[in-house]
């Protein structure tokens, strides 16, 4: 990390310094940037050599320099280096640099394009620079890498995106209709476990016995009226009859009757 950040920081001096010396101490980096052609080679040339610094580094050590950035707020280095992390594998060795150029945006910064050649595909490398009013110090804001596809490896991502995209939905659409065929189990475990505290539940308490019907057969007085009436209804002798027992009926078949 500091070997890395002395690298930059002595490159970002070596500009300041050519600025300085170029540039006449211009107020502004529209003036810094037209006053002589030679700031613009330098700061071309200041960013290969930046690329360069990045690009030596393997994973290990461009995770430890990212991590090292971040906490000391070099984010827009952090970006160079985030960026190279995410193209590293499809890349290859650094062969050379094919061609470099720089433009000022709207915003007064520096917009450096270098266009280099690696061992599997030419990756484009573009930093945004500030130029600080007071210092005259390039700051670097953002640093990405951009590599070449060709048509085919674009496709090839292109459905791959779109296969993963689709996959997702379908498993997901999946999982709901798993979930959904279990509504049916839950209303099953429902009635089961209510009718299982149904069941555990106190019985409740039997009715009384119906009460035992009353048994009017000692009743001389009324055994006698019914005898006579069932020898008058029989035309039989009341001597033959012998009653043994008399029970009253429900007073819902004597209004039927």
């Amino acid at each position: 990390m500091k070997q890395f950040k002395k690298r930059v920081m002595l490159l970002l001096c070596m500009a300041l310094c050519f600025l300085s010396l170029t540039a006449c101490a211009a107020s502004t980096a529209e003036e810094a940037e037209t006053a002589e052609p030679q700031i613009s080679m330098y700061i071309q040339q200041v960013n290969e050599n930046l690329m360069q610094s990045i690009v030596s580094m393997d994973e290990s050590v461009a995770a430890a320099e990212e991590e090292a950035l971040l906490k000391a707020e070099e984010t827009g280095l952090a970006s160079g280096v985030t960026s190279w992390m995410g193209v590293m594998k499809d890349t290859g060795a650094f062969v050379n640099v094919i061609s470099s150029s720089l433009e000022l945006t709207e915003d007064e910064q520096f917009a450096v394009t270098t266009l280099a050649q690696f061992e599997n595909r030419n990756v484009e490398f573009k930093s945004f620079y500030e130029l600080d009013q007071q210092t005259g110090q390039l700051n670097p804001t953002s640093m990405t890498f951009s590599p070449e596809y060709t048509t085919g490896e674009k496709m090839t991502k292109a459905a791959m995106n779109t296969l993963m995209g689709m996959g997702t939905v379908f498993v997901v659409l999946v999982f709901i209709s798993l979930i959904i065929a279990c509504f049916k189990f839950i209303n099953i475990f429902e009635n089961k476990a209510k009718t299982k505290a149904q069941e555990e539940a106190p019985a409740a308490a039997p009715a009384p016995a119906a009460a035992v019907e009353e048994n009017l057969a000692d009743d001389l007085e009324l055994v006698a009226v019914i005898t006579a009436a069932i020898a008058a209804s029989t035309n039989s002798s009341a001597d033959g009859l012998v009653v043994r027992s008399i029970r009253r009926a429900p007073g819902a078949k004597w209004k039927r009757a």
